[in-house]
């Protein structure tokens, strides 16, 4: 094959799980060059049908085992909830389907780590579908730290937290399902910290536990880092908190306001004490999944079994750190038995 055909090569997506965030993903792939959304699946026949007929899916599956072994499909994205990734990974891997997973990845390291071990002995491209790693203002936020612009980071401060509408979606508060506010939304400011500072030396954490299940309303992180840098982070499911980020070196910072995890119009740096400059970052139309999807695309047209950019030694390291801050305090789940 040469070089400008593979290229151009169309991949073939296919999507396991018709929820809110598979149509997000659904409508930011016509953005992505030469990929077309191909299958959907759904054990609700009826509502693979409506989905794939909204979203132009030449197949609607009323089972995720019809998905796994169409030959049409060549990569699947996984938007069940992330008690049921494990379970999924495993099938789609199964069959030699290369697998977009939405975070969290999993519920535990364990099974992450058996994840990825099935995915290098099938041979198999697998990610996490960090979405935020790749966003403009993510590369941009980078670029900054690297450059040295704002100095040595010595603090991170983020939060996402908010009180849902009803009728409140079971995965939220469900512990089979992974329900709790650090896996679903305390991820995020997680893995921002993560991402920059590297792997936490200590953790501490506090929660307040659901009444009837125990998954954590709310939590409340402190990370210490080997350089002496600290984060401080928290989720919610009780409270709209304002969803930013402040990332403080010591000559200056960067902010990241209006959800700081979706892709956003600018970001704020200012140097010194309140030499604010604001930077316009690029907008394309769309959700912003289309950047993860067009990555995975380049990386299957490359025949890579693995990103380069969300690796997975990223994805062990964070389930690693929500392991640690779990146990920290006392979120659980069956896995952890194991």
């Amino acid at each position: 094959m040469t070089t400008d055909t593979q290229n151009s090569r169309l991949i073939r997506w296919g999507i396991l799980g018709c929820g809110k965030i598979a149509r997000k993903f659904a409508g930011d792939l016509p953005l992505v060059e030469n990929a077309e959304l191909h299958a959907v699946a759904s054990r609700d026949g009826a509502l693979a049908q409506r989905f794939g007929e909204e979203f132009g899916a030449t197949k609607k599956f009323d089972s995720y085992e019809a998905l796994v072994t169409c030959s049409e499909v060549d990569v699947i994205y996984i938007a069940t909830p992330h008690g049921l990734h494990y379970e999924h990974v495993m099938l789609c891997l199964e069959h030699g389907k290369a697998v977009l997973c939405e975070k969290a990845f999993a519920l535990t390291r364990w099974q992450a780590e058996a994840m990825v071990a099935k995915a290098t002995e099938k041979k198999v491209f697998l990610m996490e579908a960090f979405w935020t790693k790749f966003l403009p203002q993510f590369q941009k936020v980078r670029e900054l730290i690297d450059s040295g612009a704002i100095g040595e980071i010595k603090l991170i401060q983020a939060d996402f937290g908010f009180n849902p509408d009803g009728p409140v979606a079971q995965r939220l508060y469900d512990p089979a399902l992974g329900g709790g506010s650090l896996l679903d939304v305390g991820i995020y400011p997680v893995f921002l910290a993560q991402t920059i500072l590297g792997r936490p030396e200590a953790v501490s954490a506090m929660m307040t536990p659901h009444e009837g299940t125990d998954v954590d309303e709310q939590c409340c992180m402190m990370l210490k880092f080997g350089s002496g840098a600290l984060a401080s982070l928290s989720s919610s499911f009780i409270v709209h908190t304002p969803v930013e980020a402040s990332i403080n070196g010591t000559k200056g910072r960067i902010l990241l306001r209006n959800r700081f995890h979706n892709a956003i119009a600018t970001l704020t740096v200012i140097y010194g004490k309140d030499d604010a400059h604001t930077i316009e970052l690029e907008r394309e139309s769309g959700y912003g999944y289309q950047y993860e999807a067009r990555h995975v695309s380049h990386c299957l047209r490359q025949g890579l079994t693995e990103s380069p950019v969300m690796t997975h030694a990223d994805t062990l390291l964070l389930l690693e750190t929500l392991d640690r801050l779990r146990a920290a305090c006392g979120i659980h789940y069956a896995p952890d038995r194991q």
